[in-house]
Formats: C-alpha cells, sequence, structure tokens
C-alpha cells in the first residue's frame, strides 16, 4: 500500500469516528446546485463544479448534512428547503435556499463583498483613487452584507437548535465574514456548534486593512474570531491574519507559535489549509471521449508547434496583460521561436457588469492584436485566444501544453497550477507566479517569477521551452505526484483533524 492509499484510508476513518456522534452544516453563498423551471413546468437542477463542492458533497453523502446558501434563481426560492439526493450518495442532504430582497443582495454581492473585500484582500485597489467609501458603501454594508449575515446565523442557530447532535459548521470564504460571532452570541456555550471557517482568497498585510473603516474592519475580525479553527489557503495569509488582529484589535493575544488568537474570552485555532483538486476526477475527465477529441482538434490547429497555455477569467489580479507582454519579449530577445511557438490563452468574461473588467477585457485584446500584428503573418498567428467556458476543452489543452503561464498578482490558491500537471502528456513545465497560493507546494517543481518582471517572466518562458528532458521529466513527475498526494481529499482531512485536536 503507498503513502497516498494509506492517507485516504486513514482520513476516511477520521471522517467515520468524528462524524459518528455529529451532524454537519454547510454555509456558503452559493448551493451545490441551483434549480430551474422547464418549459413544461418542472424542475431541473444543475450540480456546481468544482472541487469545494465534490470534496464536500462526498462527505455530505456520508453524514446528517445540512448545506445553507443563498438563492439564485426563482426556481431556487420556491424550492426553499427539503431533502435532495445527488448521484449515488448514500443519504440525501437537507437543502436551505435563503431568499434576501434583491437589493439587500445586491449590496451584499456586488457593493461588499465583490468588489470592495475582492480588491482589498488581492490588494487591488488604486488607493489615491479607490475605493471611495460613501453613504451608498454604508447602506450596502449595514443592509446587505451585515443583514444576510445575520440570515445564514439565524438559519444556522436553527438547525443547530433542531439538532439532536451537536454539528460541525463549515462557513466558506469572504461573503460569510460576520457569521461566526453572530452565532456564538446566539447560543449558550453547550449548544454552540463547533465552527470552522475557510477562507479561498488571500489575507494581505495588516497595513492594507487600514483601507476600511475601523466599523467594517473590526467586525470582519471580531467575526472570523468567533470561530474555534479558521482556514487560510497559506502559511502567509495565516500570518497575515493573526498580525492584522494584533494590530488592530487591542485586547486580542496572539500566540503565533501556538497558531491561536485569543480574544473574548475564546481562542481561535489558525491554520493552513491549501485546497486543490480532485485529481481522480480531473483524470477521468481527461481521458472521457469529449475531451480527447477536443485535444484531437488542438493537434492538428497547432501540428508540431510548441505550446504556451494560460486558463484565466479575464480579470486584472490574473496578470494576463503582462503575460501577453513576456510572450512578446520571449518573440524579440529569442527570434529563433518565431513560427516555432503558439501562446494559447483561453479566458472566461467574468464580472462584466462591471467597468474595470470590461476595461480589462479591452485591454487584454489590445495586447493580443499588438504581438499579432508585429509578429504573425498569414501562416502564422503568435497568440490565439478562445473566449468562452469551457472546462472540456481546458483539460484537452493542458494535456497539450509545453508550457503552462501562471503569473497572477494575487491569487488565493490557482487550481489550473495543479490541474495542468495532473493531465498533461507532454512534461509540461509550469513558470508560476510566487504570489500565487500554489507557491508554496509547487515550487520545487517550478519555474517561479515575480508577476510584474516581464523581462524574468520572458526569460522563464525561453527556460521552459529549452530544458533538457530529463529535468524536464523530473519537474513534471515531482508536480503531478505532489499535487495527487495532497488532492482535495488531504484538504478536506486536514481540517477535520484540526477540529479533532481542539
Amino acid at each position: 500500500m503507498d503513502d497516498t492509499t494509506s492517507e485516504r484510508q486513514n482520513c476516511r476513518s477520521l471522517q467515520e469516528s468524528f462524524f459518528a456522534n455529529r451532524t454537519l452544516i454547510i454555509a456558503a453563498n452559493r448551493g451545490p446546485i441551483t434549480f430551474q423551471t422547464a418549459e413544461d413546468g418542472s424542475r431541473t437542477f444543475s450540480r456546481g463544479s468544482g472541487g469545494l463542492v465534490t470534496a464536500l458533497m462526498g462527505l455530505a453523502e456520508h453524514v446528517d448534512t445540512t448545506w445553507i446558501a443563498c438563492a439564485r434563481t426563482e426556481a431556487d426560492v420556491a424550492w426553499e428547503q427539503g431533502e435532495m439526493k445527488m448521484g449515488g450518495g448514500k443519504r440525501p442532504i437537507h437543502l436551505r435556499f435563503l431568499a434576501p430582497t434583491t437589493e439587500s443582495y445586491d449590496g451584499y454581492y456586488n457593493v461588499i463583498a465583490n468588489p470592495l473585500l475582492w480588491f482589498l484582500q488581492h490588494s487591488m485597489w488604486d488607493v489615491p483613487r479607490k475605493p471611495v467609501i460613501d453613504r451608498t458603501t454604508w447602506k450596502a454594508w449595514e443592509q446587505g452584507y451585515v443583514a444576510i449575515n445575520q440570515l445564514f446565523a439565524e438559519a444556522i442557530v436553527e438547525e443547530t437548535r433542531q439538532s439532536q447532535q451537536r454539528p460541525l459548521v463549515m462557513l466558506q470564504d469572504y461573503h460569510l465574514y460576520l457569521v461566526g460571532r453572530m452565532v456564538r452570541s446566539r447560543l449558550p456555550p453547550a449548544r454552540r456548534p463547533t465552527l470552522l471557517h475557510f477562507v479561498h482568497i488571500p489575507w494581505p498585510g495588516a497595513d492594507y486593512w487600514s483601507i476600511l473603516p475601523p466599523v467594517m474592519r473590526t467586525a470582519i475580525l471580531e467575526g472570523l474570531l468567533g470561530v474555534d479553527v479558521l482556514g487560510f489557503q497559506t502559511h502567509d495569509d495565516a500570518l497575515n491574519f493573526m498580525r492584522t488582529c494584533q494590530r488592530y484589535l487591542s485586547r486580542a493575544s496572539v500566540k503565533y507559535n501556538r497558531r491561536r488568537v485569543w480574544y473574548r474570552n475564546h481562542a481561535t485555532q489558525v491554520h493552513a489549509f491549501p485546497i486543490s483538486i480532485d485529481a481522480q476526477a480531473v483524470t477521468r475527465l481527461a481521458a472521457s471521449s469529449q475531451v480527447q477529441s477536443l485535444r484531437k482538434e488542438l493537434e492538428e490547429m497547432l501540428g508540431d508547434q510548441n505550446l504556451v497555455l494560460r486558463i484565466e477569467r479575464i480579470e486584472p489580479s490574473k496578470n494576463i496583460v503582462r503575460g501577453f507582454r513576456a510572450f512578446e519579449e520571449l518573440l524579440e530577445l529569442y527570434p529563433e521561436h518565431r513560427e516555432r511557438v503558439t501562446f494559447l490563452a483561453i479566458l472566461v468574461p467574468s464580472r462584466m457588469d462591471l467597468r474595470e473588467y470590461r476595461n480589462y477585457l479591452d485591454e487584454v485584446m489590445a495586447a493580443v492584436g499588438r504581438i499579432n500584428a508585429t509578429y504573425g503573418h498569414a501562416k502564422w498567428e503568435p497568440v490565439r485566444v478562445l473566449l468562452g467556458e469551457s472546462y472540456q476543452r481546458a483539460v484537452a489543452a493542458m494535456q497539450r501544453y509545453d508550457v503552462l503561464l501562471v503569473n497572477s498578482i494575487a491569487d488565493g490558491m490557482n487550481l489550473v497550477a495543479k490541474e495542468g500537471p495532473v493531465v498533461n502528456k507532454r512534461y509540461g513545465q509550469l513558470v508560476l507566479s510566487e504570489r500565487t497560493g500554489a507557491r508554496e507546494q509547487l515550487e520545487a517543481g517550478s519555474l517561479v517569477i515575480a508577476p510584474c518582471d516581464i523581462y524574468a517572466t520572458a526569460e522563464a518562458l525561453q527556460a521552459a521551452l529549452t530544458m533538457p528532458d530529463e529535468e524536464r521529466r523530473n519537474r513534471a513527475a515531482f508536480l503531478r505526484q505532489q499535487v495527487e498526494r495532497e488532492d482535495i481529499t488531504w484538504w478536506l482531512c486536514r481540517q477535520l483533524q484540526a477540529v479533532a485536536a481542539l
């Protein structure tokens, strides 16, 4: 039995023993499924994609589980709550949708969570000009973010009171920062659930949090210190959180060596739980007939050319324009790559209702046009862009790349950096930004760059394209083994271990 198999068995045993006398409550902005109403009036649903849903649903199918989320469709609102069996699990989950008003949700999601908190935590604000926190922002905070966090807290308290066993509550991400303290204040100690909160995005240094008004900042910190275990993607994020508490909460006692913050007679353990992918599921998808057909199309398009690949949502933090400029620098410094390398960018439009994102898409396409006009000709297009979301096409491209470029300015983790090495068939190399969460686990097998350094990124692309075969194989093997060992199951197990150790 190899170490990975043994770890999986240990994790299953931990889950069984841990939940022998517990229930599970998951709270997230989005649910695991979304309902729709068909033309004939019947109710249909689509399951959420991604490793988070896969991991949590895999756990939920073996324990009494309630998943609380905001409704996204009218069909979600009509469902309200009930039992739902998904896949071949042993038991259904109790799915509960909250239905805030449109105005309240808009303030919570489109003003506070996105963009205020998201931009802040990715260190993306142009501080001399933005953000502007005015009456509209405060209204969105009080009547949107605070109000919807209260809805979640009330639902969790209600579910806890109805449970015959003590629940574990797993709170997800930056949408629900206030919920932990709200739940703790509403229940007596004997009835309180165990609270675990995982933050999926970066936590910047303490100075950057001065952008927020003290009332908002204090509420967020106090909310997170209401939980028992607080998880971040990296050790740097965890340290930054503890430093932020020490800086802004005068009564907080921070013990760095114990990874603990003591505040208002309660201890919060602070850990790094780097999220990962369902490596087995991605491998199965890569072998599917649909993906293989798409890969064949890509092979016919590329011929014997080398492939530099990036797969991103179109947003400023992904640093797409600098990536193209680095490729442009490569073609200028090393002309031998002209007509021999294609840069394929699979880009998914994101948050196009925000002006910043629309403007960034314009910048991206302008950079592509400039490179193709300068270096391309009738028989060779240096940069190709595919717009739109097709996970199958992305997996097909991951199998074919020679270099995978991930040069984000800030990224909580970046799962593309983990998916690529698992399915790639060409000993492809990973050029990885030092400002991604993935760096902590993958640095030893990657070419690590500073995301703003276009010249160094171009040199890293050159090194990856000209690397000796043995070194390519060794690096690719290390990345694949690392991701397969520390996959989404390992991520979940680490959290349960931390809770069990309380």
